[in-house]
């Protein structure tokens, strides 16, 4: 019996030898891809788009979890400086094209880059909102201003106060383009005492939220955020058109995640953000 069991494992495997039982290999487990790698962006935009922002800046962490994004609002012209100095910068949105023209090579002395500065990667440059300069008043409006012409009547009269934004800064300048519009002398208003300023637009929306003044001009956009009373919107020919442009600068150590968010600011979903508050999306 003992013969016979042993004869029959023999012969088993002799034919599992002979029917070329292979050893079964095992497969390597598969690998995940790699997580994207973390990154910092840090983007400069006009402190006029504080809120809108922030809240792109919060749905944007679906779309790219592995990027922070990292905001430093000011005017256009403070911006503008640091980054001339070498402030690390991803991405650049400004309230007016100016400050962008100073910082773009394919712009001459002709078209605002009088210092032959390079920071703006060429092809990246959008035209990426409108705005409208408006015409604010604090609660209840105690001057009764209705519009510009009622705020050139009170400038004139001397029995209005009015914010405006600092020369160096957007709002400001299409402020002196109203001002010149109208033929009034902004030096002489300012020393007549009706005249205070703001370094830029958050600035000049306090003095009115606040009711320090009587009136402000300030962007549409500010005056949604604020709760302000707009009683009037500069044209075209009173101050130009309000265009925010952006750039991916040559100097970001991103430069694709910084054109990947700015892919994302012109899309739908932050288009509608933006004009939820009065901005029009251009691109």
């Amino acid at each position: 019996m003992k013969r016979t069991v042993a004869l029959i494992l023999i012969l088993g495997l002799a034919l599992c030898l002979f029917a070329g039982c292979a050893k079964t290999e095992s497969k390597p487990a598969a690998t995940e891809a790699p997580a994207a790698e973390n990154v910092e962006l840090i983007v400069f935009a006009a402190a006029s788009m504080t809120e809108t922002m922030n809240k792109i800046a919060e749905m944007y962490k679906k779309v790219a979890p592995n990027v922070t994004i990292v905001y430093n609002f000011d005017s256009s012209g403070t911006l503008k400086t640091q980054i001339q100095e070498g402030a690390d910068c991803d991405l650049f949105i400004s309230a007016a094209p100016k400050q962008m023209n100073a910082l773009d090579k394919s712009k001459d002395a002709d078209g605002g880059n009088t210092e032959g500065l390079d920071f703006v990667l060429q092809g990246t440059r959008v035209n990426l909102l409108e705005n409208k300069v408006a015409l604010a008043v604090p609660a209840g409006n105690p001057k009764d201003i209705k519009s510009y012409d009622d705020l050139v009547a009170g400038l004139k009269a001397g029995t209005v106060m009015l914010a405006m934004g600092n020369s160096d800064v957007p709002v400001g300048q299409y402020t002196q383009k109203i001002l010149k519009f109208y033929e009034l002398d902004e030096s002489a208003l300012a020393e007549a005492g009706v005249i205070t300023y703001g370094s830029n637009v958050k600035e000049v929306t306090t003095q009115v939220s606040e009711a320090a003044v009587d009136c402000g001009i300030i962007y549409g956009t500010d005056a949604y955020s604020a709760g302000l009373t707009v009683v009037d919107t500069a044209t075209a020919e009173m101050c130009g058109q309000v265009i925010y442009p952006a750039a991916v600068l040559n100097v970001s150590k991103h430069q694709d995640e910084a054109k990947a968010f700015l892919e994302y600011l012109k899309g739908k979903d932050a288009g509608e953000v933006f004009a939820s508050v009065g901005f029009s999306p251009l691109s």
